[in-house]
């Protein structure tokens, strides 16, 4: 009788080691899903093209972790659900762990602990006594719209670029807390930047500025690096009314950029509406019907 049930997977190796899941017992994690991220990390290099972003300023006899172990470790660990830098005082013995984050012998060498990875996630892009890698910021902008750009065989013809701000809650005296009365919530406010479903640009920002603040800045970067690649693309950006701002709509009529803002509702727009509706339900029908906009404004069913 012919047996089709599988044992075992394989995934890349890991040095001279084989990297199998199977079924029969042994040493045991919840974690596996972390060996699938591994084999797409490998197919986009991305962490490791990532950890170039960064700048290594340690005496080179005293390094037990590189950067991109470093930086391999607390991505795994967040793609994984473990946001606080202490769970890695525990994570760091795991033999998992160890092989997402690239080390030689799972068994025996232990991953940084929190104090190491804080110290690396606190720089500033600046040269520290305390702080001895730093990152280019502009590199690791750049890497963004680079990945996104070798996600397609050749270039589109069109392309829509989603801009929004969402709140971060906080739940702490974090530095730089603002309340936010919208989100009714002490919050920070990042600006994110999207191009299908995939990330171009993620910016934490404090939530006392107005949800457009630094967008034209990170959009004007965006584009100009998408139209070094594809000369001829079309680019569409979208947004909330949010985002509905003269310096911005100007810039993208400067540079050819389409873009379909939200309108804040307010007195005069009310008022303009209100005056298209005296001509009567005949008139805005066939209006409505034949596409064409009253005022300015688009009639729509």
């Amino acid at each position: 009788m012919t047996e089709c049930t599988q044992s075992q997977f394989e995934f890349a190796p890991h040095f001279s080691r084989q990297v199998v899941a199977r079924f029969d017992g042994g040493t045991l994690t919840t974690d596996g899903g972390g060996l699938l991220l591994r084999e797409t990390d490998r197919r986009l290099n991305l962490l490791p093209r990532f950890a170039q972003c960064f700048l290594d300023r340690r005496n080179p006899i005293f390094v037990e972790h590189s950067v991109q172990e470093l930086v391999s470790q607390r991505v795994y660990g967040l793609a994984l659900g473990y946001e606080d830098l202490n769970d890695h005082e525990q994570l760091r013995q795991d033999p998992l762990m160890r092989t997402l984050a690239g080390k030689a012998d799972v068994e025996e060498d232990a991953l940084a602990g929190k104090s190491t990875l804080n110290r690396l996630e606190l720089s500033d892009g600046r040269a520290s006594r305390y702080k001895k890698i730093t990152f280019w910021k502009d590199a690791i902008d750049e890497l963004l719209v680079q990945v996104f750009l070798e996600s397609y065989a050749m270039a589109p013809e069109e392309i829509v670029m989603d801009v929004d701000a969402t709140d971060f809650p906080l739940h702490g005296e974090q530095e730089g807390r603002f309340f936010h009365g919208y989100y009714d919530s002490y919050c920070y406010l990042p600006l994110y930047i999207f191009c299908g479903d995939q990330l171009v640009c993620a910016r934490l920002r404090q939530s006392n500025s107005d949800a457009a603040a630094g967008s034209l800045a990170e959009i004007r970067r965006i584009v100009e690096q998408i139209r070094t690649a594809w000369p001829a693309v079309k680019i569409v950006l979208r947004g909330d009314s949010g985002f509905c701002r003269n310096e911005l709509m100007s810039w993208c009529e400067s540079q050819g950029v389409d873009y379909v803002f939200g309108l804040a509702r307010n007195q005069r727009l009310r008022r303009i509406i209100r005056a298209a509706d005296v001509g009567g339900d005949a008139t805005v029908g066939a209006d409505q019907q034949a596409g064409a906009g009253v005022h300015g404004i688009l009639l729509s069913d």
